[in-house]
């Protein structure tokens, strides 16, 4: 996808508005003198009190003013409409924003007039027992109940893994392998991989390892447990429960997720600032 000069922009911010303080008029500063239309869902315009709200689909590209979680949302909405999304940083890692509050004007001077690039992101697909999910950053499976092990049973690509009692198993993207996963021990999928990552939640093992899935290998997760449920969870929610011997299956997906970020805000770069430093 070729970056382009912005005239429309949707705006993605916070849950909480006193998170960005002034970022809004910050942003519509930005805005109009670059002569860029900001377009403010009804959700965003009720929560900035901005009135009626206007259709997000005709953006150019999406500016997200909040952390991690709120990129990951903004990620998730646009998914399969071909807008980009772009991070401006009001949390506290912003591994996946493209700068920070503080280059705000800045930043996005360059992002309007087209200096920026998009990165294309492998997704996961869920199928679960009451239906079907894509995933941008991870899908979980875990206990449901808390401080009770669950005992899980994997299978990829068709050929049995085996079983393991845990507190639950972590399918991760590219750019989820930095979040839950990486807090479990696995491992950091760099940008540009096409690959899912497994990682055992507190496995009652020493043995059990993280691995890393290609495009084309269903991962097929049971419950085993004969007394306690599962959780299945898509980006931090909860989409459905796996009861004894019922299942999930997650692969790497067709759809991408697309962030947009600055030239040298580079994968490598954002890993050292917010990890190795």
């Amino acid at each position: 996808m070729r970056p382009r000069k912005v005239a429309r922009a949707a705006v993605v911010t916070h849950g909480k508005p006193r998170q960005i303080g002034a970022g809004v008029a910050r942003l519509q500063a930005v805005a109009a003198e670059h002569g860029v239309e900001l377009l403010f869902p009804p959700d965003e315009a009720e929560k900035q009190g901005l009135g009626g709200g206007s259709d997000p689909s005709g953006a150019d590209i999406a500016v997200v003013l909040g952390g991690d979680g709120t990129v990951l949302r903004a990620l998730t909405r646009f998914l399969g409409t071909g807008v980009p999304v772009v991070g401006v940083n009001f949390g506290r890692v912003g591994f996946l924003s493209a700068t920070g509050r503080r280059d705000l004007e800045a930043g996005l001077a360059r992002v309007f007039a087209g200096e920026y690039d998009v990165v294309e992101l492998p997704t996961l697909e869920l199928e679960h027992p009451g239906g079907t999910a894509s995933a941008v950053n991870d899908v979980v499976v875990a206990s449901a109940s808390l401080g009770r092990m669950i005992e899980l049973e994997l299978a990829v690509g068709g050929e049995e893994l085996g079983r393991q009692p845990c507190d639950g198993i972590i399918c991760s993207t590219p750019s989820g392998s930095t979040a839950y996963n990486l807090s479990n021990g696995g491992p950091v999928l760099m940008w540009g991989l096409e690959a899912m990552a497994l990682t055992y939640v507190a496995a009652h093992s020493l043995r059990a390892r993280p691995l890393v899935i290609p495009p084309g290998a269903d991962v097929i997760v049971w419950n085993r447990s004969p007394d306690v449920e599962a959780g299945v969870l898509v980006d931090g929610h909860r989409v459905s429960t796996l009861g004894k011997s019922e299942r999930a299956v997650v692969r790497v997906g067709e759809e991408r997720s697309l962030l947009a970020t600055l030239p040298e805000a580079t994968f490598v770069r954002r890993y050292r600032q917010s990890f190795a430093s």
